[in-house]
């Protein structure tokens, strides 16, 4: 039973928590020393350092305690070696492994088997892959819709039948999809929809920060609640650290929004840890979904100037394809739940109209606790496929070699290759990381732009006028290897050539970056970023 608001004690709570969350003070981004050296992600910081010191000093003084341990673990990493080369991975993560086994035997040894032999992960993938087992029965594709997607394009056809036997999910006809260019239009569009909200509300998101924009969706979501709407939460367990209390999902709870922390972060040493959920799904009524690049905190909807103007973008679902953000949810909501929630309940409703719209929809998601990388496959089917041209919008730009060569190969036959990327960065690792692959792609044709007025956080590709992805998929490591990802692919829809047009007009607001940009550039980026494109692949 539904817990009464009208009692003075919760209703204090509740007006309590939503002015904290509207507080203009927190704000700032730039933190005094005080408040930084004794902030929680400094003492975790500090805790996890502090056992990493334990783990070396430890193997230090077995390696000079004994000569013959030594030598087993250089026995014992020749034929990890041999093992690692024969594995079915990206040559990048080999060479990651390889070196330290090489360099500090009984070290890389050691941390071979501590990052593989984590139980935690193998146990969420497990339970994982249970649930995405049991939503396959509700997420068949329509055979009809099949023939359709196959007489429009047979390209198109073969990458619906990928994402259907190693995504798991469907592609759809009948399903409205609108565009929003800046996170401010998405957010006028979704206090809309989530007060018109009737039956339930799923969110999912990487990041939530007390300030405007959550405080007016919690405002919103807590009137939700008094009139009987279900309305459930979720946000990754980073938040912990410097955005949110960590007794944030407990008041949450007591309000009534049910509320968890995705992987709340734990002072330990895990690779599970490593794996965050950088998703950002809406769902409203099992009719209507949002994706994209925006989060809930200030900056998304330039409350807040970080690094200048943020150009984010996301896209409104409404329609048949919405089924699979819902299971999308479901999937992750119901892990270690004791009693999940029913898949039918939220599938099985009335749409008031039947909605008839051009093209298809094929929403994804992408999992690092697979062997299936989802989201770089459908970035490199793309840019396989492409004709006249294929354009991308990213914060970031970490490259395997693969990706690489795909930009490339792209280019040098002809198709005009776009990528727009920050001016102003957010992390200055990434920046110069970025730049290391500059020389490659620019003598190959690849056109980069830098957006001068600030921050790119977009995750943009838009190909021929004809097909368009818009998610949360960034072109680096992390967003293609180690974080659960979603995204939506477009075809054959109007709204493609909007996407298209915001891409023009974030290039007239970019600069393009040439051979003899790169040339002046200086020796630490130079430098700095060389080196750090041996620890890419875990970045």
């Amino acid at each position: 039973m539904r817990e009464d608001f009208s009692s003075g004690y919760q209703q204090q709570e509740e007006i309590g928590v939503v002015k904290q969350t509207l507080k203009k003070g927190i704000k700032k981004s730039k933190k005094g020393i005080f408040k930084l050296l004794f902030s929680r992600i400094t003492v975790v910081a500090v805790l996890v350092l502090l056992q990493i010191f334990v783990i070396i000093a430890s193997l230090v003084w077995i390696q000079n305690y004994t000569t013959y341990i030594y030598f087993g673990s250089l026995f014992l990493g020749i034929i990890l070696i041999i093992y690692i080369m024969n594995r079915d991975e990206n040559p990048s993560f080999k060479l990651v492994w390889i070196i330290p086994i090489i360099a500090l035997p009984v070290f890389g040894v050691f941390l071979y088997f501590f990052v593989q032999l984590q139980p935690t992960s193998k146990i969420f993938q497990h339970l994982l892959k249970k649930n995405i087992d049991e939503t396959k029965v509700y997420l068949q594709q329509d055979k009809y819709t099949k023939k359709k997607v196959k007489a429009a394009d047979p390209l198109v056809a073969g990458l619906a039948h990928y994402i259907e036997h190693f995504g798991s999910f469907p592609i759809y006809d009948n399903t409205c999809v609108k565009y929003f260019p800046l996170g401010e239009d998405k957010f006028e569009e979704l206090k809309i929809q989530l007060k018109r909200a009737k039956k339930f509300i799923f969110l999912e998101y990487f990041i939530v920060e007390r300030g405007d924009m959550w405080g007016e969706v919690l405002t919103i979501l807590l009137e939700k609640v008094r009139e009987g709407v279900e309305v459930y939460f979720m946000y990754d367990g980073m938040c912990s650290l410097s955005a949110l209390p960590w007794n944030y999902a407990k008041k949450m709870n007591a309000l009534g929004i049910h509320c968890k922390m995705f992987a709340p972060i734990k002072v330990a040493l895990s690779t599970y840890q490593n794996n965050r959920d950088h998703r950002k799904i809406c769902v409203i009524d099992g009719h209507t979904a949002f994706t994209g690049g925006i989060n809930l905190a200030d900056e998304y909807i330039n409350q807040v100037d970080r690094f200048g103007h943020w150009k984010d973008t996301a896209v409104m679902l409404q329609g048949k394809a919405v089924r699979s953000f819902t299971m999308m949810f479901l999937q992750m909501w119901n892990i270690k739940e004791k009693k999940p929630l029913s898949y039918e309940k939220y599938l099985n409703l009335t749409v008031e109209e039947a909605i008839k719209a051009p093209g298809f929809v094929m929403p994804y998601s992408d999992s690092p606790l697979d062997d299936e990388l989802v989201g770089e496959s459908v970035y490199m089917e793309m840019l396989y496929q492409a004709v006249d041209y294929i354009h991308f919008m990213t914060p970031y730009l970490i490259l395997d070699n693969e990706m690489i060569t795909a930009l490339k190969s792209a280019a040098k036959r002809g198709v005009d290759v776009v990528l727009i990327l920050p001016h102003i960065p957010d992390k200055k690792y990434a920046f110069y990381l970025a730049k290391t692959h500059y020389p490659a792609l620019i003598k190959a044709g690849v056109k980069i732009y830098e957006y001068t007025p600030g921050f790119v956080h977009a995750k943009v590709c838009v190909c021929d006028d004809k097909s368009a992805v818009v998610g949360t998929i960034n072109l680096d490591y992390r967003s293609l290897y180690l974080h659960f990802e979603c995204a939506a692919y477009l075809y054959g829809m109007p709204e493609i050539l909007k996407i298209e047009q915001d891409v023009q007009n974030t290039m007239l607001l970019s600069r393009r970056v040439t051979m003899e940009d790169w040339n002046h550039l200086p020796w630490h980026v130079k430098f700095f970023g060389s080196v750090l494109k041996f620890f890419a692949p875990l970045m």
